[in-house]
């Protein structure tokens, strides 16, 4: 496999990139965008400007490449990623090379500059990929504790099986939405009373869920299976996601086969894909694993990643309060693990499949990523900045989540994934 040379940390692009941007040119994320004057079409980014690689392929800039101008002329990335890991490196790669403040090529070309590139105020961001299959796990030992705190035995918080493997459900692709799209209440049944018949009505205990996602490369046919050595060349990258949850509807639901309607109304994603390659630098120990996990899912190296997150909440025509900071790095279960469990019995992973990681709740108060467990299942109402008190999320607040791995001055971010909530429809 090709070297990572886009990662270079001395690099410095001819673009301008402020002081604390998420995407200094070490970065090169993919999405896709359009506009009134643009077809939907596969972009990158530096800074503030979007780089329109269907113009650069037509101009002769990705010349060499295994791609086709109809895998940037389209609105999905799907086509770019079918031309593998290899291929996509070698993109980053050229791209970085591009835009590196020492080459002249497309830098001194002032017809062309202009051509391909488009300032990211003046495009609206479009769902990146076609998302075959959608699986959530349930992999923050910290989050899965406090859970079973509050609604089992204290003393045995975790389930028998949790600490053996990835814990995880298979959601529903069709309600995976992009940043910025709004998040109506969900309806169902719900038991607000223990002594009398469940009611039909909105969601009263509406919450978000601090999580990222990654996204697959093609997998492997029917029937073979995905190693942790092999997972991460599997693995095109990741988004920011806000699995979005009615408590009180999965509260009486759940049992016994797990979530249903309690999450598959809404779940949000940040609309620029940070490849894995661009993270690489930031990988991290993860927590220590006890008992000693089974032979398939043990892995060499560093496989977990420091990116640090953080949530706002911003209540209609006031200001946003910082409710949540956490850390990937805090997942007990890897992606390596999660993809080599979820491909043990021979499950077929295809181009676009999303993984939630599941919340990412860290040790302390102020690291848990749920309103379930920041307000304690509304025992601990949280104070927003405005004066008002939020034990579960209101209509009319805006959630909002951010991330980036920092490290030796380089910061790769994941700009952010926003939702607004507002009252059920019908």
């Amino acid at each position: 496999m090709s070297q990572i040379s886009a990662n270079n940390p001395v690099l410095k692009s001819w673009i301008e990139v402020s002081s604390g941007s998420d995407f200094p040119i070490q970065n090169i994320p993919f999405g896709v965008v359009k506009s009134e004057n643009l077809t939907p079409r596969v972009v990158s980014r530096i800074g503030n400007k979007v780089i329109d690689l269907k113009t650069l392929h037509v101009l002769g800039y990705l010349e060499n490449l295994p791609f086709e101008l109809s895998d940037f002329d389209v609105n999905l990335l799907n086509p770019m990623m079918k031309k593998g890991k290899k291929a996509v490196r070698d993109l980053r790669n050229r791209l970085s090379k591009l835009f590196d403040v020492n080459q002249p090529d497309l830098q001194k070309n002032e017809q062309h500059v202009a051509q391909v590139l488009i300032p990211v105020e003046n495009v609206c961001m479009c769902m990146p990929v076609q998302i075959g299959d959608y699986t959530d796990f349930y992999s923050s030992r910290e989050h899965a504790t406090n859970v079973g705190m509050m609604f089992r035995d204290p003393a045995n918080a975790l389930l028998p099986n949790w600490l053996w493997l990835p814990v995880g459900y298979h959601g529903r692709s069709s309600s995976v939405i992009i940043s910025g799209e709004p998040v109506y209440r969900p309806k169902g049944q719900i038991k607000p009373n223990p002594e009398e018949p469940p009611i039909y009505a909105p969601c009263r205990n509406l919450d978000f869920e601090l999580e990222t996602a990654f996204v697959t490369f093609d997998g492997k046919p029917l029937g073979e299976s995905i190693s942790t050595e092999e997972a991460e060349e599997y693995i095109f990258g990741m988004v920011l996601f806000n699995d979005w949850s009615a408590r009180d509807i999965q509260t009486w639901e759940y049992v016994p086969l797990g979530p249903f309607l309690a999450k598959n109304f809404a779940s949000s994603i940040s609309p620029w894909i940070v490849t894995l390659d661009a993270l690489q630098p930031y990988k991290a120990d993860g927590p220590a694993q006890d008992p000693e996990v089974l032979s398939y899912l043990k892995y060499k190296g560093q496989l977990s990643y420091d990116i640090q997150l953080e949530v706002f909440i911003e209540p209609e025509n006031g200001e946003e309060t910082k409710v949540c900071t956490s850390n990937f790095k805090y997942m007990y279960w890897n992606m390596a693990q999660q993809l080599a469990h979820h491909t043990v019995n021979g499950c077929n992973i295809r181009c676009g499949d999303l993984m939630g990681s599941g919340t990412i709740s860290g040790p302390t108060p102020d690291s848990y990523g749920s309103m379930l467990e920041l307000a304690w299942k509304g025992t601990r109402p949280l104070k927003m900045n405005d004066g008002s008190e939020r034990r579960f999320l209101q209509d009319g607040d805006t959630v909002t989540m951010r991330g980036f791995s920092s490290k030796d001055g380089i910061r790769i971010g994941f700009g952010e994934v926003s939702g607004k909530i507002y009252p059920p429809k019908g």
